[in-house]
């Protein structure tokens, strides 16, 4: 999901940084706690081939508290300047193994088409590693498409989820339907941004 470096995530660039911030803190924590989620999160989802209403809605518990815990440990690093190197690196990790596992889970067992999780997923990954590649020229401020593309996936993937079936599940479908489409705008924006030429400063 979002990340302090995640260019899909919130702008942060300006917040104020600690010159000495411990890894020891909070949203480390909270990031921590999300990776450990996941494989409980997949679990769930999975258990008796994904139908059973039970363990779904305990999936859906899981994956929307994951989700809160993105969004706090962002709030926290961001206001008490606990941006760290471990958070950089660990908070997209988590978010895309959350995002991938659910749409991966879903697709298993057969509620969301397998084109969207291949497209999303491709579109993720492929971006992850642009952005070590042009990292050197300067990080790309997020956009507000890549914030619209993560509300979106956290909705649809939500809606998806919970066992509820009938004009739920169609309403999830076509909030995936949007998100794949902004998901690939997106990606095609951020990598015109990371080749487009720059002036020499």
């Amino acid at each position: 999901m979002i990340g302090p470096h995640d260019p899909d995530g919130p702008d942060i660039a300006t917040a104020p940084v600690a010159p000495q911030a411990s890894a020891w803190n909070v949203p480390n924590a909270l990031t921590v706690l999300r990776i450990l989620m996941v494989p409980v999160f997949g679990w769930l989802l999975l258990a008796h081939d994904g139908q059973e209403t039970d363990w779904r809605w305990w999936a859906t518990g899981v994956f929307v508290v994951a989700i809160a815990t993105d969004w706090v440990d962002g709030f926290l690093a961001r206001r008490d300047g606990l941006i760290t190197d471990f958070g950089k690196l660990m908070d997209p990790i988590a978010d895309k193994a959350l995002n991938g596992t659910a749409l991966v889970g879903l697709s298993l067992v057969d509620v969301l088409p397998w084109w969207i999780t291949v497209v999303v997923l491709v579109r993720e990954i492929g971006i992850t590693l642009m952005r070590f590649v042009v990292i050197r020229r300067g990080v790309i401020p997020a956009s507000k498409g890549g914030k619209l593309k993560t509300v979106l996936q956290a909705v649809g993937i939500t809606l998806l989820l919970a066992p509820l079936g009938g004009i739920v599940a169609t309403a999830g479908l076509w909030v995936m339907y949007a998100a794949v489409v902004v998901t690939v705008l997106t990606g095609v924006d951020y990598l015109v941004q990371a080749f487009r030429p720059r002036p020499a400063s």
